[in-house]
């Protein structure tokens, strides 16, 4: 049999799912029934069918992507600029600004329901039958039933994320013989979504435990107990959350089953947090993932900039304090390609950089600046670049003046002189830079490309490309501010550093000088500061089984609290947030959601998480604000206060919570409900 054969098989199973009575009485069906077991006897047809189901994980479905795979890796942090046919006339796709105002349509970006079904169905199949396999041991046999449950559950989980409530298929044989209508299948309330989910990632751990565990940080590209319990975590911090815990939102009652019942839930329940707690203290317990770190350099051009002097981490080691180690490099190495997912010890799952054109790497070309051939149009809102600290913590003065947030503080006025940088001030900044940059966080400088920043572009192939200092300034010579002959500018006049490696460039249209990046979908900071959450939104205490059987006794205890929040801190070469801070639940709220803000910029993280905690309303309703990009270098003072940016659109209504429904599905499937604005006529 070759592989041909295998996906002839797959489509036939296809249409079991929507075939017709004369098929399934047809002797053709039984054919297709007798391969399909001989498939499954075979390891290398069964580890074709598994890889397959796998590859539905790819195109929109992937966690973090450029806008041709997904606009959700883009929310009030980060935006892309092309496609816009306001600026491009040849463009006619989904651009930010539709995007952001709401304006796509139930057409748009809508292979994730097609992929995870078709997906779902392969998967239930291989679960089904790899018992029949003659050529694996016991233990393969579960391992790979495990891989095949989590890649199921994982599928549910992208439709639970981006639709809502989704219909859970049944995990039996169907009869076929019965009409469309019958078969049809209403959708699952959250709470059983969720649970269904967290239930299959168990099993799936489960399952793969003795194989998957050996696998360890090693198989970050394929399932492992580590990757099966984060989705667990997530998916129960998810259903924790205000919008599936106690949402009593005009929009909540309107999302409903056909029978009119509710699918989120109007009862808060606080177990809900102790049980996403205990979830993500599971991966915590594995003793697998750590954050990464990049030992401490003393001399030399690209010495470690060493945060002020705290005496609670400046003397200590990691994991205590950051005496040993960078924190810039620590955090940008974890993204920039430096690493292969098997060497990164903090990433629990991956796609890898097998995303073929819109994945990570396509994301990095779309930030580079012109003068590198980069497109220069993947940029940072000013509120964004607020929310970074001062190297010592604090606040950077001014910080949202402009969106009616601010102290009172006035932005830092100047600009890094000559002298300043010859006498080593300022580091890492260069003469002309405008100080409202200087002495921020590492995570800042490995992120931002503020105005006038080093990119490196070490793979140009003539040195004197490399090692420039790119301006935003209007007109500029190097074509990389605003010019209204093309769409190639950043909006904001703020670009993106997160992603890029050293040697990036994207020189004569080449990808292949741009570093391999493996895509982040699940990381181990994102599991500390999920278990942080939880915790803090406890008033009492539980007792909640772990992933092995025995109990944890989870509650708002600040020790654990900051053992969540403490390495993501020290690593950034922050200090830990004061004692009252911990005291306080609603101060500590806002702490965690801004470092979230922080540390998870750009990997597909903040759309979600501004639904799921019922901010988008206001967050997504204020003006993106930036620098005025119109200004050139003679009016630098101008350039660098901050306007609301005539050229990004953003609101929020209540259809923006969900995805829509495309109308294929509601007219295939009589049962299914549309989310709420989004109109069908039958």
């Amino acid at each position: 049999m070759k592989r041909n054969k295998l996906t002839y098989i797959l489509v036939s199973l296809a249409l079991l799912t929507s075939c017709k009575k004369e098929y399934l009485e047809s002797d053709q069906y039984f054919k297709d029934r007798l391969t399909i077991e001989k498939v499954f006897k075979s390891k290398e047809y069964s580890e074709q069918w598994l890889a397959h189901i796998f590859e539905e994980f790819k195109g929109e479905n992937a966690d973090v992507a450029s806008k041709g795979y997904t606009p959700h890796c883009f929310a009030d942090d980060m935006f892309y600029g092309d496609r816009d046919k306001d600026y491009d006339p040849s463009k006619n796709e989904l651009s930010y600004n539709m995007f952001k105002m709401g304006l796509y349509t139930e057409n748009d970006k809508q292979g994730t329901w097609v992929q995870c079904y078709r997906g779902i169905r392969n998967a239930s199949t291989f679960i089904h039958n790899i018992h029949l396999n003659t050529e694996m041991s016991e233990r393969e046999i579960n391992d790979y039933r495990g891989q095949a449950r989590f890649a199921r559950a994982y599928l549910y989980w992208l439709l639970l994320r981006k639709y809502g409530p989704i219909p859970i298929l049944p995990d039996t044989e169907v009869d076929y013989t019965q009409s469309y209508d019958d078969l049809a299948i209403p959708r699952n309330t959250y709470d059983e979504c969720v649970d269904f989910i967290a239930n299959e990632m168990l099993l799936a751990a489960q399952e793969m435990q003795e194989l998957g565990m050996q696998r360890g940080q090693d198989g970050s590209a394929r399932p492992t107990v580590g990757a099966a319990l984060s989705v667990r975590a997530k998916a129960l911090l998810y259903g924790a959350s205000p919008l599936a815990n106690g949402n009593n939102a005009g929009f909540a009652a309107l999302l409903t089953d056909k029978q009119g019942n509710r699918l989120l839930s109007s009862q808060y329940n606080e177990e809900k947090w102790a049980r996403a707690a205990a979830a993500a203290r599971d991966v915590i317990e594995l003793g697998i993932y750590r954050l990464y770190t990049v030992a401490f350099q003393a001399t030399g051009e690209d010495a470690t900039v060493v945060p002020p002097y705290d005496p609670n981490f400046s003397d200590k080691n990691w994991p205590e304090g950051w005496a040993n180690i960078d924190p810039e490099k620590s955090y940008a190495r974890v993204f920039d390609g430096t690493l292969p997912a098997s060497g990164n010890p903090e990433l629990i799952f991956t796609r890898g950089n097998n995303q073929l054109s819109e994945g990570v790497n396509a994301m990095v070309i779309h930030q580079l600046p012109r003068s590198a051939t980069g497109w220069n149009t993947h940029g940072l809102t000013q509120k964004l670049v607020d929310a970074y600290y001062m190297n010592d913590g604090t606040d950077v003065p001014g910080k949202d003046k402009e969106i009616g947030r601010g102290n009172g503080s006035e932005r830092v006025k100047g600009y890094v002189t000559q002298e300043d940088y010859e006498a080593g001030r300022y580091r890492p900044l260069l003469p002309g830079v405008s100080l409202q940059y200087a002495n921020r966080e590492p995570r800042f400088y490995a992120s931002v490309a503020f105005n006038g920043s080093m990119w490196k572009l070490l793979n140009e192939s003539q040195e004197r490309n490399r090692n420039q200092q790119v301006f935003y300034y209007r007109d500029n010579d190097k074509g990389n501010g605003f010019n209204s002959s093309n769409a190639y500018w950043l909006r904001t006049g703020i670009g993106m550093k997160k992603f890029v490696h050293p040697n990036d460039t994207y020189e004569g249209g080449n990808n292949a000088k741009v570093v391999p990046k493996a895509e982040p979908a699940i990381r181990y900071a994102d599991i500390l500061l999920m278990y942080a959450e939880a915790l803090n939104e406890l008033n009492g205490s539980y007792t909640i089984p772990s992933w092995r059987g025995t109990n944890y006794t989870i509650s708002r205890d600040i020790a654990e609290m900051q053992r969540g929040i403490r390495p993501v801190r020290i690593r950034a070469g922050l200090p830990d947030y004061s004692a009252s801070a911990y005291s306080n639940k609603d101060e500590l709220r806002k702490l965690i959601k801004r470092e979230r803000f922080i540390e998870l910029m750009g990997e597909g993280q903040r759309y979600y998480d501004l639904r799921r905690w019922m901010d988008a309303p206001e967050e997504e309703s204020l003006p993106i604000y930036g620098c005025n990009v119109l200004m050139n270098e003679s009016q630098r003072d101008l350039f660098h206060q901050p306007v609301a940016v005539w050229a990004l659109k953003t609101t929020f209504s209540d259809k923006m919570w969900f995805w829509p429904i495309k109308h294929s599905e509601l007219k295939r499937n009589k049962n299914l409900t549309q989310n709420p604005g989004w109109t069908y006529n039958d």
